[in-house]
């Protein structure tokens, strides 16, 4: 059944899709997968501050969304590979145009915060060092 535009079932599948793929720890993955096919320790070193039950919890889920593909060679100790598909490689532009927008406005959304929270009586937050989204091009 081809989803219709505007009815909760198409609603609900567009947001479970766009949690999935717009998680930090999603977006990090792909990131570094759209360079190379990573072994599981080589993504969790690269990515940092990312824990070994969360980063299996991603991989899982994105692998069973069809974004990546785990490769267990018959080896001892057993090597797994994880790479991006073809479907998960079609999301490297997307993230890159999102990246690079928040980069671009990031002082900008600070500036609106400030004068938000000013208006409203609140402390801002301090803006966060930044970060480059392991797939981003400059």
């Amino acid at each position: 059944m081809k989803p219709i535009p505007g009815r909760s079932e198409t609603c609900n599948a567009m947001g479970d899709i766009l949690n999935r793929i717009g998680d930090k720890w999603s977006v990090m993955i792909v990131g570094y997968l759209t360079r190379k096919t990573m072994r599981f320790n080589e993504l969790r070193h690269a990515i940092g501050g990312i824990s070994q039950r969360m980063l299996t919890l991603t991989l899982r889920n994105l692998e069973r969304d069809g974004l990546v593909t785990r490769t267990v060679y018959p080896e001892i100790p057993p090597r797994v590979e994880y790479q991006l598909t073809e479907l998960g490689r079609t999301l490297t532009g997307p993230l890159d145009a999102l990246w690079n927008w928040a980069a671009e406005h990031q002082h900008q959304v600070a500036d609106a915060r400030a004068a938000y929270d000013a208006a409203q009586g609140e402390v801002a937050a301090p803006l966060p060092p930044e970060r480059r989204y392991a797939g981003a091009v400059r």
